[in-house]
C-alpha cells in the first residue's frame, strides 16, 4: 500500500482546492417571447406572466387591478346598507 514519503505542508494542500471556487460567469439570458424583456431560460416572465407564449402568472399590475375593484364593491355595499340601517 502507498504511503507518503514526506508531510504535505498545509499550504500546499490548499492550493490543490485554490481554483474550486473560481468558476466563469456563463448565465444564460433568454427573453420573452411576449414582451422580449431579459429573462432566465425556463422561467416564467415577472413582467407579463407569460411563458411560452401562454399565460401562467398574474401580474403585480392587474393583481393590484382586482384589488382596487373589490375594494370599490366593498364600498358599494357598505354605502348600501348604511343608509338603510340610517333610517330605521
Amino acid at each position: 500500500m502507498p504511503v507518503p514519503k514526506r508531510k504535505v505542508s498545509k499550504s500546499r494542500r490548499d492550493k490543490r482546492s485554490a481554483n474550486k471556487g473560481i468558476r466563469e460567469d456563463k448565465t444564460t439570458v433568454a427573453h420573452c417571447t411576449n414582451c422580449e424583456k431579459p429573462l432566465l431560460p425556463h422561467q416564467a416572465c415577472r413582467e407579463c406572466g407569460y411563458y411560452k407564449g401562454a399565460k401562467v402568472l398574474k401580474t403585480k399590475d392587474e393583481r393590484g387591478e382586482k384589488r382596487v375593484e373589490q375594494r370599490k364593491k366593498s364600498k358599494k355595499t357598505i354605502e348600501a346598507e348604511s343608509p338603510q340601517e340610517q333610517s330605521e
